[in-house]
């Protein structure tokens, strides 16, 4: 009788493992948008695997068919990059396997790599790029021009309060121009003279009660939006020469600029405006400490939509590649919004920092990157398809972030507490 118990329990075990051996298997079938890859069938694989070992599967498949091509690869299901194993993906996503899934395979993006560290006098609080120039504003109230090898070209004062945004205009071989907002309560337009390699504000945007946070020019730069503490929001005609009322700056002889009146005033917000981009010829969208986010009609001058939260705003940016708005805010979260829903839906939320995020900037080339900078000294690029997990975390600042900007596809910058401003190499992939 002890015999056949033992051989009954045997084929139970058996049968158990059998069927143990049955759950823990997914039939997957590999596909890829990436045209020099050849597509192997679909395969049966462990439902434990990682994304490490499916990458490692996946080359070995190329090597077994003869494909020379070998690489590292992210791994996408359901448009979610895959972070875990096989079966706590599907069990979060709620993904079924009763049917053969679909296992999209991308190229890693390579880690950006440090480039330059351009050091100030104080902290560095704006940024922007324009072909080989950087522009940078400071604590110090003053701004200056670098070039992309990080060679200093000009120290130029005017502000007599901290800089908070920068942005350029236009540039060609001899001139450029470029707008600055300070806690000085105004917006200075600036003319530069590239061969002589001299600055001199042309016009002086007045209206403004309280320190600006934020500008915003327009796609085709006939228009410039400031916000500020004063809780107005500006708008300024871009001038020509004959614009504007001239006016003699006291202690420079000689040395004329303009004083400019806003085109319209709008009316909305209740704290200071935190962050402002155009998302098309006549929409802007604001972000404010209020709570708020609105998007303003700035040929009606009025308000179409807006969003309320529990938390302050931060910074906003839109990108025409996704057609959507990020935030940066106090809770220490990057938010997603759909724009185009009606009360402006979020559609995700990021989560990484431990601490606020002043902040945020898409891609100009990939729909789904951008990057964050916070006080928790660090830079982080996103994917949009990975919300738990940032792709890299960007490390070398030894005090809070203030801004960050990827207006050069190939660079990452950002200005810190550290009175520095760091560029790192992004090595953005083109698929």
């Amino acid at each position: 009788m002890e015999v056949e118990s033992v051989k009954k329990n045997r084929l139970k075990t058996k049968s158990k493992d059998k069927s143990r051996n049955k759950e823990d298997q997914v039939h997957i079938r590999f596909v890829t948008k990436l045209k020099k890859y050849v597509l192997p069938d679909s395969l049966t694989v462990d439902s434990s695997l990682v994304p490490d070992q499916l990458n490692t599967l996946l080359n070995e498949v190329f090597k077994a068919n003869n494909i020379q091509e070998q690489g590292e690869f992210d791994f996408l299901i359901s448009s979610c990059f895959l972070r875990s194993s096989l079966s706590k993906h599907f069990a979060e996503w709620e993904i079924s396997t009763e049917k053969v899934v679909e296992v999209e395979f991308v190229e890693k993006h390579p880690p950006p790599k440090p480039k330059d560290c351009l050091i100030h006098d104080d902290w560095v609080s704006a940024v922007d790029v324009c072909e080989k120039w950087i522009l940078t504003g400071s604590y110090d109230n003053m701004l200056h021009i670098w070039s992309l090898k990080g060679q200093h070209q000009l120290t130029i004062p005017g502000h007599t309060s901290p800089l908070k945004a920068v942005a350029w205009i236009s540039l060609d071989d001899d001139n450029a121009s470029f707008v600055s907002a300070s806690m000085d309560q105004t917006c200075m337009i600036w003319s530069w003279d590239i061969t002589r390699n001299t600055a001199e504000c042309v016009y002086i945007c007045e209206g403004h009660r309280r320190g600006i946070e934020a500008i915003g020019i327009n796609h085709d730069k006939s228009l410039l939006a400031s916000g500020a503490w004063d809780t107005m929001l500006y708008i300024w005609s871009i001038p020509d020469e004959n614009d504007g009322e001239s006016v003699a700056k006291k202690g420079k002889p000689g040395y004329v600029n303009k004083k400019k009146t806003p085109k319209c005033g709008m009316k909305g917000h209740k704290q200071a405006i935190s962050g402002i981009v155009w998302s098309d010829k006549t929409e802007i969208i604001t972000s404010s400490w209020d709570h708020t986010i609105k998007i303003w009609d700035a040929e009606l001058n009025g308000i179409k939509h807006e969003l309320h939260s529990d938390k302050s705003f931060f910074d906003i940016d839109y990108s025409p590649l996704s057609r959507a708005v990020i935030t940066g805010s106090a809770d220490q979260h990057v938010r997603l919004f759909d724009p185009r829903s009606t009360g402006i839906a979020m559609k995700t939320k990021f989560t990484s920092h431990t601490q606020w995020i002043p902040s945020v900037r898409w891609s100009t080339v990939e729909e789904y990157l951008f990057i964050s900078g916070a006080y928790d000294n660090i830079v982080k690029l996103w994917d949009t398809r990975s919300i738990k997990v940032p792709l890299f975390d960007l490390l070398g600042h030894d005090d809070k972030v203030l801004n960050c900007n990827w207006s050069n596809p190939e660079l990452i910058m950002s200005g810190g507490a550290d009175n520095t401003l760091r560029i790192f190499k992004s090595n953005c992939v083109k698929h």
